[in-house]
């Protein structure tokens, strides 16, 4: 797949004028675009929702254009809920699905009626005793069916190794336990792989959980409203990968539905998802400079952009491609280095990559950093976050978080 800025040189040339590089900068054309074709993937089951991951891309501007194309909120934390609130989110459009979860956030969730999902069998207690000894009428669990996850291709998972969610037996256990207490409708929820680029991921996991469902139900009369298939679902970073076809996904899980749940009666159940990397990644671009060149055993391009505003490379290896603004066409004979400022060798985005002939002043455009970019920045060597900037569908450039300051890393400082 080729890889192309979704913006032009000179574009870029004028907005730096504005907001001095590095910068984020989203595509709402694009993040629209995905959130239509996610929903015709899914338009099959009347109850479909995307709760989007807010830990992918935690801006209410953005947020707010996902709530506009009828995606929910998937908040981890407290500080997550007051974000949805920020975007207009409300109810059961959040849903707060996190882990060692603290008694606030329970009730912050409750207050908001959202749809709260426990990660482990001792959240149930948890859970009773942060709301005063009452249960929601409505409540998820996560669970882990262990081993290996495995698609046609091979192993893409291994929910063993994961610290996320319960056993099938806990999962049992604490669907009975909550249905004495109160509960009406439960859901089922996994979080399995992540960045699956397998095209089988979300069906295999669907035909899982759809059968537990089922199982469930069977065993203990509860009603299972809906199955929540979470993240996972891949994009294509590098451009020799091929993207995930979400029609055909959506079709794949549609025919685990119609195979397993309508049989069993279960005709009735929601399915949702909570794709942050698939809907948001390539929408969104770390847009950087170049202010140094040096030569030494390797060609180093310095960037004013660093692991702190987008630290996927320095800590997973993550592959972003990286297009020199201007030379989108111009071969690729040249190899270097692309490093920021921290004082860690892994501040690198790309190690010994190709890229046309590349000078200090040139524009870089890095990829696909959308979902997991800015939300992961912090403050190391005292490097401020940068601003996040909205191109809108008229082509106009939105501020939606301004740069950090200086001012902004001391103010939490004591004496």
């Amino acid at each position: 797949m080729e890889k192309r800025p979704f913006v032009t040189k000179d574009q870029l040339e004028a907005i730096a004028e504005k907001y001095p590089t590095p910068f984020y900068l989203y595509d709402e054309a694009q993040i629209r675009a995905r959130a239509r074709a996610l929903n015709a993937a899914f338009s099959w089951n009347p109850g479909f929702r995307e709760y989007f991951a807010v830990k992918a891309t935690p801006n209410p501007a953005i947020l707010r254009v996902l709530a506009e194309c009828g995606c929910g909120l998937d908040c981890a934390t407290g500080v997550e809920l007051l974000l949805a609130d920020r975007a207009g989110v409300s109810g059961r459009a959040i849903m707060l699905s996190s882990n060692d979860t603290p008694d606030e956030d329970f009730r912050a969730a409750d207050a908001r009626g959202a749809i709260i999902n426990l990660d482990g069998a001792d959240m149930v207690d948890c859970l009773v005793r942060s709301l005063g000894g009452r249960v929601p009428e409505t409540v998820c669990c996560r669970v882990n069916p262990g081993g290996d996850f495995e698609s046609a291709n091979g192993i893409i998972g291994t929910p063993a190794d994961s610290k996320f969610g319960m056993t099938p037996a806990q999962l049992e256990e604490a669907f009975a336990r909550l249905a004495t207490l109160g509960v009406r409708e439960f859901g089922i929820h996994a979080f399995l792989a992540s960045n699956a680029l397998a095209p089988d991921y979300y069906p295999r996991l669907a035909r899982l959980l759809f059968g537990m469902a089922a199982d469930l139900r069977a065993r203990l009369g509860v009603h299972v409203g809906f199955v929540d298939l979470s993240g996972g679902v891949g994009v294509a970073y590098r451009p020799e990968e091929e993207p995930c076809d979400i029609a055909a996904i959506g079709a794949g899980v549609r025919r685990a539905f119609e195979e397993v749940l309508v049989p069993a009666g279960m005709g009735d159940v929601a399915v949702f998802t909570e794709l942050g990397r698939w809907m948001l990644a390539p929408a969104g671009a770390l847009v950087t400079r170049v202010i140094h060149e040096k030569v030494t055993y390797r060609d180093y391009l310095g960037v004013d952009a660093c692991a702190a505003n987008l630290m996927r490379p320095a800590f997973y290896d993550a592959y972003h491609h990286v297009t020199v603004m201007g030379r989108e066409d111009a071969p690729c004979d040249r190899r270097y280095n692309v490093v920021g400022r921290l004082c860690e060798n892994n501040d690198q985005f790309a190690r010994d990559r190709a890229l046309p002939e590349t000078h200090v002043g040139d524009l870089l455009f890095i990829h696909d950093a959308g979902a997991h970019g800015f939300s992961m920045g912090y403050n190391y060597n005292g490097a401020l976050r940068s601003a996040e900037l909205l191109l809108r569908e008229d082509g106009s450039v939105e501020l939606i978080r301004r740069a950090e300051t200086p001012e902004d890393y001391l103010a939490t400082l004591v004496g």
